[in-house]
């Protein structure tokens, strides 16, 4: 049985200030749970059907819960709940910043499924830091774990001011741009910061003036009416770019 105060704590969790309230997270799916189990990620319940739990053999038994489906449904964030769903403690944020190699920097993302996806190809391209702005969505939201798919295991995510970040960065700045220089034209490094905005509005104007070179990724259609490229679509772009040899 799951008490009525373990289902408030984890509904609660979908919420940013509760997670920060109880510095906890939600993980679903027992591939992804296995995952954060092998990482520094300190585990503080598991809600599993008594039909997988022997996948947990290794795991306190203390922090083990067998839930029917009912249950389990009524925990899960998703429409299809898993056959499993763990809270994790939240990484202390004590990791020291990287200066150097290929990083992406976010200019005010606000979907969890382009955040999620983006940490996951930057797992993909060996990008190991993403820098977030304050206003970036909460890399720890349910909907980004998800879209991770274990990936916020092995990539950095850190939240600062970009705009002192990018100043005392000594890495070439590139952002992308509608006016920018074709990337299928220009030699790319393997050093850099690689800004992508919010969905809406872009690169904000006071990122804007610190970037170095501008890109652009150029639209092939006859029409040339797509006005833009989701930013996680082009994000998986300009990496597949900067990582041509």
């Amino acid at each position: 049985m799951v008490s009525k105060n373990q289902k408030k704590l984890i509904r609660s969790l979908k919420q940013k200030k509760y997670r920060k309230q109880h510095g906890l997270f939600v993980v679903e799916g027992i591939k992804v749970i296995r995952e954060f189990l092998e990482t520094h990620y300190i585990l503080q319940q598991i809600f599993v059907l008594e039909s997988e739990i022997h996948l947990f053999k290794e795991v306190d038994r203390n922090k083990l819960n067998t839930v029917s489906v009912l249950e389990l449904s009524q925990l899960s964030f998703l429409t299809t709940p898993q056959k499993a769903v763990a809270v994790f403690k939240i990484s202390n944020g004590a990791s020291q910043y990287v200066s150097s190699g290929l990083q992406v920097v976010l200019d005010d993302v606000k979907d969890p499924g382009n955040l999620g996806t983006i940490i996951r190809l930057c797992d993909w391209f060996g990008v190991i830091q993403v820098i977030c702005s304050v206003e970036t969505v909460d890399c720890y939201n349910p909907k980004v774990v998800q879209a991770t798919m274990g990936s916020l295991t092995r990539v950095k995510v850190m939240y600062t001011d970009i705009e002192q970040y990018i100043k005392v960065s000594k890495l070439p700045v590139y952002g992308t741009f509608m006016d920018g220089i074709n990337v299928y034209q220009k030699q790319l490094p393997q050093e850099g910061l690689l800004i992508m905005g919010n969905e809406a509005n872009g690169i904000s104007p006071k990122i804007a003036q610190l970037v170095n070179e501008r890109i652009a990724i150029p639209r092939f259609g006859t029409t040339q009416k797509t006005e833009s490229l989701n930013v996680a679509t082009a994000t998986a772009i300009l990496l597949s770019e900067f990582r041509r040899a």
